[in-house]
C-alpha cells in the first residue's frame, strides 16, 4: 500500500481517545500514515459520541462538508465509528441522509477494520454488531509519550435514566488483570511516567472475573510496576466506592490525590429519576469519610441541570450541595434528551433557555469555589510532572500536580535541557481559577542564598 494517509476525529470521553489510538494502530500496521489535512487523506474515520447532542451536531456538519472533497476524489473513504453507530436511529439518518460515507462500525468491532476497510472499497459497508473486540494485544499508536490511557473495563451495568452508555458499549466486562499489567509494564518501559486507568464505572472492576481481584488490589498491582510514577483513574460511580479504595487513594503514594466522583444532582427526588443508586446525604457523608482519611484530596464531579421536570427548588439543592462540598473543578452541563433512554421519554422536558440560565448560574459558582480552592495553594510547593513548553510562552514550562492542577512556571534561563518529564518542585506565586502559576523550587533557593540565606 503506497503512500496512503488517514484522519480521525475524536469526539467524547477518554474512552473514544483511547479506541482512536488502537484504530490508528490498526492502521498504521496496515501501511497508512497519519496526516492532518483533509485534502491529503485517503481515510477519514469519525469515532463519535453520544452522550450529548452537541457532538452529533458538529459531526453531521463536518460531514456533510466534505461531500465536495468526496466528488473531487471518489476513492476517499469516508467512515462513521464509535458510539453513535451503536445505534439504529444513527445509522438510518447516515443511510438515508449522509450517501458520501462508505464505511460505518461499532464500537465492538475496531478489531474487524482491516476486513471492512476492504470492504468499504467494493462499496459502502455499515457494520455494527456486539460482538466484543478481543483482550489479546491489539496495536495503538499513542497520541502522547508522556501520559497514557489504559483500559481496564468496558461497558456499565448502571443504567442511569440519562445515559445512553450501556446500550452502546455494553454490559460490563472486565480485562485479565495480567492482560492489563502487561500493557502497564510495557508503558513504564517505554518511558511513560503517568497512566488514566478507564472504565465507565472503574469501581466495579474484577466482577465476573475468575481471579478473585477488586479496584484496589489492581491499584496496589499497577502501582508495583517499574517506571509508572504516577497512576490516575475515571470514572468512580459514588455507589461503588469501597473502604479499600478509599485507602488506596490514602496509602499508595503513586495513586494521585484526585477522585473524580460524579454527584449529577443535589435533590433527592432527580437522583431517584435519574436511577443514580444514591441520596444526597449519602453521597455527603461517602464525602466526608475520604476527606477524613485524605484531607488534601482534589474532589470534581459531573453535574446536570434542567433533567425533565426539574423545579426551581431542585436544583436550588444542587447549588446548595455544590456550596457544601467544594469541588476543586466540575463538568457541567445541561440535560440533552438520548433517543433510547427512559429519560428521553419523560414528561416535565424543560426548555433550553431555563436550562442554560440555571447552566450559567451553577458555572459561576464553581467557578467563584474553584478560585478559592485554588487560591489556598499559595506559597506552597507542589511536585510538577513537567508536560513540556508552554504553549502560550516558549520561555515557561507546564505541568500538573498529583491534584490535576495545571501549573505555569518559567524554564531557568539560559537552560535549553529538556524537561518533559521530569518530576520538579514548584512554589506556587500566583492563583488563578483554572491554572497555578509558580518558579522552581531550586530558583527561590538560590534567591534566598543570594540574599544572604544559606
Amino acid at each position: 500500500m503506497e503512500d496512503k494517509k488517514y484522519l480521525i476525529f475524536t469526539y467524547g470521553c477518554q474512552m473514544n481517545a483511547r479506541d482512536s489510538e488502537t484504530i490508528a494502530g490498526i492502521l498504521d500496521s496496515l501501511g497508512y500514515a497519519p496526516t492532518e489535512k483533509e485534502e491529503a487523506a485517503d481515510l477519514i474515520l469519525f469515532n463519535t459520541c453520544s452522550v450529548r447532542e452537541n457532538p452529533e451536531r458538529k459531526l453531521y456538519g463536518k460531514v456533510t462538508q466534505l461531500r465536495r472533497l468526496k466528488e473531487e476524489r471518489p476513492d476517499l473513504i469516508i467512515g462513521i465509528c464509535g458510539c453513535m453507530p451503536q445505534q439504529e436511529i444513527e445509522r438510518e439518518r447516515i443511510r438515508g441522509k449522509h450517501p458520501e460515507v462508505d464505511l460505518v462500525f461499532g464500537t465492538h468491532n475496531i478489531a474487524r477494520l482491516p476486513e471492512l476497510l476492504e470492504q468499504a472499497r467494493r462499496g459502502r459497508i455499515i457494520e455494527v454488531s456486539d460482538e466484543d473486540n478481543p483482550d489479546g494485544p491489539l496495536p495503538a499508536h499513542r497520541q502522547d509519550d508522556l501520559k497514557a490511557y489504559v483500559n481496564i473495563m468496558y461497558g456499565c451495568n448502571n443504567f442511569c435514566s440519562y445515559c445512553i452508555v450501556p446500550y452502546t458499549r455494553g454490559s460490563e466486562r472486565s480485562r485479565e488483570p495480567e492482560a492489563i499489567l502487561n500493557e502497564i509494564g510495557k508503558l513504564g518501559a517505554a518511558g511513560y511516567k503517568e497512566i488514566t486507568l478507564l472504565g465507565q464505572n472503574v469501581n466495579s472492576y474484577g466482577k465476573g472475573l475468575a481471579a478473585r481481584i477488586d479496584f484496589a488490589e489492581l491499584l496496589r498491582l499497577a502501582s508495583e510496576v517499574p517506571g509508572i510514577e504516577r497512576i490516575r483513574f475515571t470514572t468512580s460511580h459514588p455507589k461503588d466506592v469501597s473502604e479499600r479504595l478509599i485507602e488506596a487513594l490514602a496509602t499508595l503514594p503513586k495513586v494521585c490525590r484526585h477522585l473524580h466522583l460524579p454527584l449529577q444532582a443535589g435533590s433527592d427526588r432527580i437522583l431517584a429519576a435519574m436511577n443514580r443508586g444514591y441520596t444526597s446525604e449519602q453521597y455527603l457523608e461517602l464525602v466526608s469519610r475520604i476527606r477524613s482519611r485524605i484531607p488534601d484530596l482534589a474532589l470534581t464531579t459531573d453535574l446536570i441541570v434542567g433533567f425533565p421536570t426539574e423545579s426551581r427548588e431542585d436544583f436550588q439543592q444542587t447549588l446548595e450541595m455544590v456550596k457544601r462540598i467544594r469541588y476543586d473543578a466540575a463538568f457541567m452541563f445541561a440535560y440533552s434528551p438520548r433517543v433510547g433512554t427512559k429519560a428521553a421519554a419523560m414528561e416535565g422536558q424543560l426548555t433550553d433557555a431555563v436550562k442554560q440560565s440555571r447552566l450559567k448560574e451553577l458555572i459561576a459558582l464553581q467557578n467563584q469555589i474553584s478560585a478559592q480552592i485554588n487560591s489556598a495553594y499559595l506559597n506552597k510547593t507542589c511536585e510538577i510532572l513537567v508536560e513540556g513548553t508552554s504553549p502560550k510562552d516558549p520561555g515557561e514550562l507546564t505541568g500538573r500536580t498529583g491534584t490535576n492542577k495545571t501549573v505555569i512556571f518559567p524554564r531557568p534561563e539560559g537552560d535549553a535541557a529538556p524537561w518533559r518529564g521530569r518530576i520538579v518542585p514548584v512554589k506556587i506565586t500566583r492563583t488563578l481559577t483554572w491554572t497555578l502559576h509558580g518558579v522552581l523550587e531550586e530558583e527561590v533557593n538560590a534567591q534566598a542564598g543570594v540574599k544572604g540565606n544559606p
